[in-house]
Order: structure tokens, then sequence, then C-alpha cells
């Protein structure tokens, strides 16, 4: 254990995981995952620091592992290393201004996914004006994809849309924690919140790099002489 051992709380994403930044070219999915558990076993251990999920999010990554092939091995090595906790909804207190912020935001989405809405039946209607019998229904049917691609664009990219993300953020509150994720919606909730947040893909360089620190010798000042 080090001497002066850090006690620092990380509550982790879905998407730390499942990023492509945090796997070396040669490593395959399933290999780069066992070595983040393992930096964060030894960041534990050596260094003090606990990383969390609330229960959500641990069974949504366990299913999408499974869904990959990840081996029993390293499942088992996630619910060691990882802890899981409810967050305390009822004592977890959010400011005013927040929820006022979100009603804001949810407000000018919705008006958002009106225009986009709106584009998508004029385009509709210019490509049955321009189309003749037999390429009707497939001009229409580009229209339909775009308009959901457009629509999950305009409503969900960048705010909170599920309770999952929602325990995430009650949770590192609740733990004065940081935020580890790749959501752009999170980050910035968890900014919001008042919250540490660190991007997935730059949270094993932290880990590796406390504990190379961990093996340097400390700098001496003044009161060591």
């Amino acid at each position: 254990m080090a001497e002066y051992p850090l006690k620092q709380r990380f509550v982790l994403d879905t998407s730390l995981f499942l990023s492509e930044e945090i796997r070396d070219e040669d490593e395959t999915f399933e290999e780069g995952v066992e070595r983040l558990l393992d930096t964060i076993a030894a960041a534990r251990l050596d260094l003090n620091i606990s990383c969390y999920m609330p229960p959500s999010i641990a069974s949504e990554l366990e299913h999408i592992l499974r869904d990959r092939g990840v081996s029993e091995d390293v499942l088992g090595k996630l619910d060691t290393w990882v802890i899981k906790k409810h967050p305390d909804r009822y004592e977890v207190y959010i400011p005013a201004e927040i929820v006022y912020r979100f009603i804001d935001e949810m407000s000018d989405r919705v008006n958002r996914g009106l225009r986009v809405s709106e584009k998508a039946v004029r385009k509709a209607e210019e490509s049955r004006r321009r189309s003749d019998g037999g390429s009707e229904m497939s001009d229409v049917d580009k229209v339909i994809s775009d308009l959901r691609e457009d629509y999950r664009g305009a409503l969900r990219q960048g705010v909170l849309d599920s309770r999952e993300d929602f325990d995430l953020l009650i949770l590192a509150r609740e733990l004065d924690a940081g935020v580890v994720t790749e959501d752009t919606g999170i980050i910035s909730w968890a900014a919001d919140f008042g919250l540490r947040n660190l991007r997935g893909r730059a949270f094993p360089t932290l880990l590796d790099e406390y504990l190379v620190a961990l093996d340097e010798p400390r700098p001496q000042n003044r009161d060591d002489y």
C-alpha cells in the first residue's frame, strides 16, 4: 500500500468500456476490457482509488459484454473491482436551477424536433412530385430514414435521456466522485452538477500515471532535511 494513499472515487459509464480509444492497436475488445479492469484493480489495491457503477449501468454493461463474447473470467473481474451501489435518490438534492435548465432544454429540443419533422414532410412531398410510379416508395423510405436520424440527433444528442444516465450523476454527487464517460450529454450535465468529469479515453492513462508515480521517489522539501 502507498504511504500516502489517495482516496479518490470514480463513477464509470458503460461508454468507458466500449470506447475504441482505450485499446491498443493489436488488442481485441476483450483484451482491452481486461487490461482496463486489471489497472482498476491495481489502483484500488495500491492507491485506494475506488470505482463505482449504479446497478442499472452495471447490468447494461454486463449484457453488452456477454453479447460480445467476453469470458466469464473477465466478467468476474468486473464484478470484483467495480463496486455496484444504488444511488440514494431520496437524500441527494438537486438545485432547482438545474431542473429549470433541464425543462428549458427539453422544450427547446421539442421545438427543434418539430422543425426536423416539418422539413421531412416537405421533402416527402417534393419526392412524391418528382417520382414516377416505380420509385415513389423508395424515395419516401429515404426521407423517413433521414427523419429518424435527424430527429434522434435533435432530441437525444447531448441530453440526459435515460434513468441510467441520471443514476450515474446522482451516485457521483452522493459520493463526491468523478464521472468517467464518453457521453457528451453526461459530460455537460456533470459540469452543471458540480462534478469532476473525465473522458473515458483518458481514464486508463490517468490510473497508469498514478501507479507509475507511486514507485518514483517523492520530491523532498526543506522539512525533510
